[in-house]
């Protein structure tokens, strides 16, 4: 593994970093950005923009629309694209879809690609991933999946409740998590099924009111019942959905990670160019050691952060699954990039809790990155379940 960027890579970076910074920067006191997530007319402006520049959905392989890049070209664009929260959706990078995207990419058919992955890779539309519950359903724990599929003629019923559902206003596709059975009445397992939204047999009761507002569609409730979906409409094999849900979810936690560590980068460049103009007690902030060393161990845990990401990068482009990698990435990223944007805030002292600059917004957001994705409790608990296995061999 090494350090040093292709030519490619490099080019890549610059032409990302002057996108957000000369096209999507400006967006970013656009009024419709809302309480509840960048407005669909907003998006397809920054989509629009993205397109014209040729990076549009590059983590997507380049038959379906993307510019095929590998883990480690993603880490590279996609950090750039996160200095500002506007920029992975401008990309075409943002969840649900982003992580949905690879899904589709690995598992979908060629009808089914044909029907949702080309037009998500082009920006046309936009997904959902319907899986969480509200308790006593699915969260951490996915065993506890309350919603059902059963059988019905040639395809599947499915009913239940899903929450924090991301995206769900406006969305046009969703893959649906649902506990799966047979004829029989017996468990075969979960699956994911798809569908084109909006359903008969599935609405949107509430769209909740979350500390983040980076999402284009929110969070909302969404309820099923007897939402009808044909046999081809699984996505892979019934009674693989909890597999399937890996092959998202251990690239998705990389990706949240890249992302942020481009958002905490431009916390730590706001404060950093406060404390070097900003006076007190007749000298530069920067000077008081209580300044300058929250802003030196900005840099170490952003540099750790980083690292962290770039070498689960290359297990995954080794062929790896990369589960127990992207588990500490998770961890290590959301714990130091919080802090990153906790110590930014501080040294920003009242202008921080303003909203005259993005530290404020960067902030809030970036609490919910310890929580969605597996919180850190579970992925320490999941880390010390595989030590115990490993012993001392």
């Amino acid at each position: 593994m090494g350090f040093d960027l292709t030519k490619e890579q490099q080019e890549l970076k610059e032409r990302v970093t002057a996108f957000v910074r000369d096209k999507v920067i400006p967006f970013e006191s656009d009024p419709r950005r809302t309480a509840h997530g960048p407005t669909d007319p907003l998006r397809d402006d920054l989509v629009a923009l993205a397109k014209a520049e040729g990076l549009l959905s590059p983590h997507v392989s380049e038959a379906w629309g993307g510019m095929g890049a590998d883990h480690m070209t993603k880490a590279i664009m996609f950090e750039a694209s996160g200095y500002s929260m506007l920029g992975p959706i401008a990309m075409n990078i943002a969840a649900p879809d982003e992580g949905n995207m690879h899904l589709f990419d690995e598992v979908a058919t060629e009808a089914q690609k044909e029907q949702y992955l080309r037009p998500l890779a082009g920006g046309e539309k936009r997904s959902v991933f319907l899986m969480t519950e509200p308790s006593p359903g699915a969260g951490s724990d996915p065993s506890a999946m309350l919603t059902e599929a059963r059988p019905d003629g040639n395809g599947w019923k499915i009913s239940g409740t899903k929450w924090l559902i991301t995206g769900a206003e406006g969305a046009e596709m969703g893959i649906v998590m649902a506990r799966t059975f047979d004829d029989a009445g017996e468990d075969i397992g979960a699956s994911m099924f798809l569908t084109p939204l909006p359903a008969d047999g599935l609405k949107i009761t509430r769209v909740l009111d979350t500390m983040d507002s980076s999402f284009t569609g929110g969070h909302a409730v969404v309820e099923m019942d007897g939402l009808r979906v044909d046999g081809d409409a699984v996505l892979g094999e019934v009674g693989k959905g909890f597999r399937y849900a890996q092959v998202r979810l251990a690239p998705a936690r990389l990706t949240h990670c890249m992302r942020w560590l481009g958002a905490a980068q431009r916390a730590h460049d706001i404060a950093c160019d406060y404390a070097r103009e900003r006076e007190a007690f007749k000298t530069k902030l920067i000077d008081h050691e209580g300044v300058g060393f929250q802003l030196a161990d900005n840099e170490m845990d952003m540099h750790t952060a980083r690292l962290a990401i770039w070498h689960c990068a290359w297990v995954l482009d080794q062929g790896e699954p990369g589960g127990r990698e992207s588990s500490m990435a998770k961890v290590i990223c959301s714990e130091a990039l919080y802090r990153v944007a906790d110590r930014a805030l501080q040294v920003l002292g009242g202008l921080g809790m303003t909203r005259d600059t993005e530290v404020e917004r960067i902030f809030r957001e970036m609490r919910g990155f310890r929580i969605y994705d597996g919180p850190s409790e579970v992925h320490r608990w999941s880390l010390a379940k595989q030590i115990k296995r490993r012993g001392n061999g």
